[in-house]
């Protein structure tokens, strides 16, 4: 009878762990896309927004959230966006709720929250997943298309987007906004002109 219990269990814990396993990221298909600015976003107030309108510029995207212990990097965020906006610089905070459910229930709450703590003023989008079987189709191609692949491990993870439209690096979230380092290299792709051919990504072929 122990016996019996045992492989009906175990038979059991077979068909969650193959549910976990079909359900999860890496199973979702490939996007056939060629650059991050290939994709459109609905933006914290609902509307539309296609990447594509940055092409030419240094695009930071940051998957963020509002209760979390690097949520304070929303300060530094902002100082990268006011000091390297008029150079050239996109800072683009994507909400999610994928780690300990560390954002906001609404939209409109966690506009508001960045707004009142932080004064935020870069671009907001709307809340989306960035892993798991619902994951968005921009993360889908940064976690397994472009030259930086591998999984979101926690809230502010970053990838910086050259003038190419091509992600240049990607950082963790220990990765502070004013780390040395990470400022320097956004200076260096912000110093390399923008391509004068910017028609290569999947939006402009059409």
């Amino acid at each position: 009878m122990l016996k019996t219990i045992l492989v009906i269990s175990a038979l059991a814990l077979g068909a969650v762990l193959l549910f976990a396993c079909r359900s999860s990221a890496a199973d979702l298909p490939a996007t056939g896309k060629s650059s991050p600015l290939d994709f459109t976003l609905k933006a914290n107030d609902g509307t539309e927004q296609a990447l594509a309108q940055y092409r030419g510029k240094v695009v930071l995207l940051v998957n963020t959230a509002s209760k979390c212990g690097y949520t304070k990097q929303y300060a530094g965020l902002q100082t990268l966006w006011t000091t390297y906006q008029a150079r050239g610089l996109v800072v683009i905070g994507i909400p999610s709720d994928n780690f300990m459910g560390q954002e906001f229930g609404t939209d409109a709450e966690v506009a508001a929250f960045c707004q009142k703590n932080f004064g935020v003023t870069f671009p907001l989008m709307a809340k989306v997943d960035v892993k798991g079987d619902t994951q968005a189709p921009l993360y889908t191609y940064l976690t397994k298309e472009s030259p930086k692949p591998g999984k979101i491990s926690w809230n502010f993870n970053k990838f910086l987007v050259g003038r190419d439209g091509q992600v240049i690096e990607r950082y963790g979230s220990g990765t502070a906004p004013d780390e040395a380092a990470f400022v320097a290299q956004i200076e260096a792709a912000l110093a390399i002109p923008a391509p004068k051919d910017l028609t290569g990504t999947e939006e402009t072929k059409k």
